[in-house]
């Protein structure tokens, strides 16, 4: 296996690891590089240098390529070139002469099994890191780039790096996941707060802080190695501030801009304001049911989706028909020259609707079985069921993105565990969340997840109670969803209760030298903390192997008395988990759950161990998870 890594490593270390590397040191051209053997043959060429927009391009004869068309934006220093590569072009190299510039554009071979690699599923458990927060694996330092290390500061940039990420692989891998999700590894080139990862300033470099290109091959094949595929973060609604197109925008309308005379709301400061740069912006107003409601006013569709974040995110114009080629082309160079196995798409739905769902649709024509999960915080079923693949809306909108994040069972699941049960709230909550699946075309794709790099750390949300916790992550790792933690909830990670993104994400130990508690080792952690990563890595190893839990069917009975109940199962076997959220033991009588289960039975205690003849009355420990494999 070693040395198939170092073979691939080799390989994309043969490849253009920069835009310039393609061409001569005048000229940015990206992709930077192409394949044949794509099912779309359409390519087009950003090429950026000086006046470059007045030239006329020439192809060399290349068999199965055709120069369609080229043209120019605004901007003197962009030409946009249309390439077609038929279906029968074989890997080489083209030559396009630019007036006295000749580039040199690598066409590759695409990787055996491409097109067929399977993306994540309900089969896969994630692990959610933040790159800079969980490990240093190198001495890179500020690495030419604005903002320097501050580990002192929980705002700053703290060294964590694709070499720490990679040497702690096989300790994720050991916890169960099988998918591996970084928050953005690419250039973000900001003042502050650059550690984040989600102001792009250079969607084709990863930031040197983290390492190179190469590096994050390395990472991707040492990942597989371990049974790891590798979830990519995409950023499509905004970029930085940094971002190298803001010294030379395509174009004005290249990103959302207002008039001066247009100011959705001046009385309360939100009207048209001006950055740094002299671009006028509106600040978005976050509604997002905006997009579905059938009253919403055109402005405050546009006020959402064309809004920006802060001066330093400009949000981009995917209307732009170049934007929206480059955007796509870019997510596709990721996937295929890294071997991605999906995506995650950040502020999902803040993007212009149209282009996600052409977007959505190219990135699965390319790559039928892969995975893309994209982010739409909200509460509403409603409103997530909106944008997954199937879904028949009432204004005919398509979508072909598999997946999204499950925001509300997310929601559901805290509330379930910390508000007093009654008719509506409670563990009642945790049950009609779950009811609500009639409104999704593909429920069990939805990825549910114990917290992100945006909320509070669970831990913390439960009052430091390990019962609770532990009830959290047994719903997450059985109910009928793709499960996805947080780095360091297995550690009982915390946090302040309120919005704090620096403490959050704060440093995973063990990652750095001279940490007095790591992780990796369990040195210094407390026996709470080593009782519930013994705990979850018992969880996640067996979810692991339970085909039942990956596709069987689901089964759930309405909470009564603090405890909440529900199965999965098929033709043969059925797994019964109880969740009882009281101070007390719970009995409950296996009469109310005949369907499913029946006296006389034999069950195995997943999580406890040992096995049993189930009575007529099932004993669920005090503020604790039963999960019981019956049959077989």
């Amino acid at each position: 296996m070693k040395t198939l890594i170092t073979l691939a490593t080799a390989l994309l270390m043969t490849l253009p690891t920069t835009a310039a590397e393609t061409g001569p040191a005048s000229l940015r051209v990206e992709p930077p590089n192409w394949w044949v053997g794509m099912r779309d043959g359409a390519l087009q060429l950003m090429i950026h240098g000086a006046g470059i927009a007045d030239e006329k391009p020439l192809l060399a004869p290349y068999p199965g390529v055709t120069l369609k068309a080229s043209h120019r934006a605004d901007s003197p220093n962009y030409l946009f070139v249309d390439l077609a590569v038929a279906p029968g072009a074989r890997p080489g190299e083209l030559t396009l002469t630019l007036g006295r510039q000749t580039l040199r554009y690598p066409l590759l071979a695409r990787a055996p099994g491409s097109a067929q690699r399977q993306g994540f599923g309900p089969a896969d458990a994630i692990y959610l890191v933040v790159p800079d927060r969980f490990a240093k694996g190198a001495d890179l330092g500020r690495a030419g780039m604005k903002e320097g290390m501050a580990r002192d500061d929980p705002d700053g940039r703290h060294g964590g790096d694709l070499a720490g990420l990679r040497r702690h692989l096989d300790y994720i891998a050991g916890l169960g996941f099988t998918q591996v999700w970084p928050t953005p590894l690419i250039a973000n080139d900001s003042e502050r707060y650059s550690y984040h990862g989600y102001a792009a300033t250079d969607f084709y470099r990863i930031d040197p802080r983290f390492g190179t290109n190469d590096d994050f091959g390395a990472f991707v094949a040492e990942a597989r190695a371990q049974g790891l595929g590798v979830i990519q973060d995409v950023v499509l609604n905004h970029i930085g501030s940094g971002h190298w197109w803001m010294a030379d925008l395509p174009a004005p309308d290249w990103v959302n801009q207002w008039p001066r005379d247009e100011a959705p709301d001046p009385a309360g400061g939100m009207g048209t304001q001006v950055t740094p740069a002299g671009l006028r912006f509106v600040e978005t107003h976050h509604a997002r049911m905006t997009l579905q409601d059938p009253y919403a006013a055109p402005s405050d569709r546009r006020r959402f989706t064309d809004g920006w974040f802060v001066p330093g995110m400009p949000d981009l114009n995917q209307r732009r028909p170049e934007l929206a080629t480059y955007l796509t082309q870019m997510t596709l160079w990721w996937i295929e020259r890294y071997g991605l196995s999906g995506l995650r798409t950040d502020t999902y739905s803040y993007s212009d609707r149209d282009f996600l769902s052409q977007w959505s649709a190219r990135v699965m024509q390319e790559y039928p079985n892969l995975n893309i999960v994209g982010e739409e915080w909200s509460p509403h079923p409603a409103v997530v069921a909106y944008w997954q693949r199937g879904k028949r809306n009432h204004d005919g909108y398509i979508s072909s993105t598999p997946s999204m994040m499950d925001f509300p069972l997310n929601t559901g699941l805290l509330a379930a565990l910390t508000e007093d049960d009654g008719a509506f709230t409670g563990l009642t909550r945790l049950y009609e969340s779950l009811a609500h699946d009639f409104v999704y075309a593909d429920p069990a794709r939805l990825v549910l997840f114990d917290g992100n790099h945006d909320t509070p750390r669970l831990f913390s949300l439960l009052g430091r109670d390990m019962g609770l916790t532990k009830l959290a992550l047994a719903y997450l790792a059985t109910t009928r969803r793709i499960p996805q933690l947080f780095y360091g909830s297995e550690i009982l990670m915390e946090s302040p209760v309120q919005r704090d993104d620096g403490r959050v994400r704060s440093d995973m130990p063990g990652g750095w030298p001279g940490d007095p508690v790591n992780a990796f080792t369990g040195a210094g952690l407390t026996p709470q903390q080593r009782d519930m990563q013994a705990w979850v890595r018992r969880l996640f190893n067996w979810r692991k192997g339970e085909a039942l839990i990956h596709d069987g069917a689901l089964m759930q009975y309405a909470p009564l008395g603090g405890c909440y109940v529900f199965f999965r199962y098929d033709g043969r076997r059925t797994v019964m988990v109880a969740l009882n959220k009281t101070a007390q033991p719970v009995e409950l009588p296996l009469a109310r759950f005949a369907e499913r289960v029946a006296p006389g039975q034999h069950a195995r205690d997943v999580l406890g161990g040992g096995t049993q003849t189930l009575g007529a009355l099932l004993t669920v420990p005090a503020r604790s998870p039963l999960i019981l494999e019956i049959g077989g």
